[in-house]
């Protein structure tokens, strides 16, 4: 039996720097078809254990494919976690080479968990999500600069605008279409918006950015979007718990959905008030329901059950306790 083989491979624009173990032979191929096929072929001889690469803004999504598709066990990382992981073994150069053998190195010593990867369906559906985030994210900018914009160029940043606003109407047709034409993210959706204050941008969210929920507990899962108060502690010190790390598309969404949930959802509304009146600040208490609402909405995926269905719809009362004011969310 063959010595094992750890695979990195650093992805760029134009090339693929690939590390064959963390001291073994180095090599590169165009990032193009030509050289993606060559690659995998080798790649379907060597049989390697694992092969390693970072997540590198869609550059990647092609030769994830083709090696997924010649049944190859390939992991797409965390950048960060591979450059902590560099910093740890005293590697603090850089270079496509160095990434390479720094990515096989991670493979094998650290042997992150292969997963089933995404259909061309729910690649379709996750762009369709980044899109349409990339549509907000123009339309705040724009009214931004309308705000000090000259009197000259006011109506064209208006027209422009607008413009943004009708794609941005189409995008939400185009998700709506495409959540309800598979029964499998029908039955998710409507698990999901089950649940007051959840909507078609969250539920689109989940499905695209979070296909783990359901798999995971409610602690696993709370990690991975980045609501899970993390300890800093140190002999008798106890510090303060943080949130850090994890999806921010996810939890971006999942902060939107909770700041409606909060006054229409009973379970949550009631909560929320609760850590107020405890003397609880208003950001924290709000985080606190956004593990919340993500807690209930991985248990409805794991049971299949929607358990909060029966809440009645949004009605506002007063509180002697007021909800998060516009100051108080940021």
């Amino acid at each position: 039996m063959g010595a094992e083989v750890w695979v990195g491979i650093d992805v760029s624009k134009a090339r693929l720097d690939v590390a064959l173990g963390a001291a073994g032979e180095l090599l590169w191929v165009a990032n193009d078809a030509r050289g993606i096929a060559s690659l995998v072929a080798r790649m379907v001889e060597l049989g390697p254990e694992l092969v390693v690469l970072e997540a590198s803004g869609g550059l990647q999504t092609a030769l994830v494919a083709e090696l997924g598709a010649a049944g190859l066990p390939v992991v797409v990382v965390n950048p960060r976690q591979v450059r902590d992981f560099a910093r740890a073994t005293g590697q603090l150069a850089k270079t496509d080479a160095l990434d390479a053998r720094m990515l096989a190195l991670f493979a094998e010593r650290i042997r992150p968990k292969v997963r089933p990867l995404p259909s061309a369906q729910e690649l379709e559906l996750k762009a369709l999500v980044a899109r349409r985030r990339e549509l907000v994210e123009m339309i705040t900018a724009e009214r931004n600069r309308l705000g000090s914009a000259p009197q000259l160029l006011r109506k064209e940043i208006s027209a422009h605008i607008r413009w943004l606003e009708s794609r941005l109407k189409e995008r939400d047709r185009d998700l709506g279409r495409m959540l309800r034409s598979l029964p499998l993210w029908r039955e998710r959706e409507d698990l999901l918006r089950a649940v007051p204050g959840v909507g078609p941008v969250l539920c689109a969210t989940l499905l695209a950015d979070l296909p783990e929920l359901g798999a995971l507990s409610r602690h696993q899962i709370a990690k991975l979007v980045g609501v899970a108060p993390l300890n800093c502690d140190s002999g008798t010190m106890r510090g303060r718990r943080t949130v850090w790390g994890g999806r921010a598309q996810v939890r971006a969404a999942l902060y939107m959905a909770t700041l409606a949930a909060v006054r229409c959802n009973p379970a949550l509304k009631t909560f929320y008030l609760r850590l107020r009146s405890a003397g609880k600040p208003a950001k924290l208490a709000l985080t606190a329901a956004m593990r919340k609402l993500l807690t209930i909405l991985n248990a409805n995926a794991q049971t299949s059950h929607p358990v909060e269905s029966s809440m009645p719809s949004c009605r506002l009362t007063s509180n002697t306790v007021a909800l998060p004011s516009d100051k108080e969310r940021g």
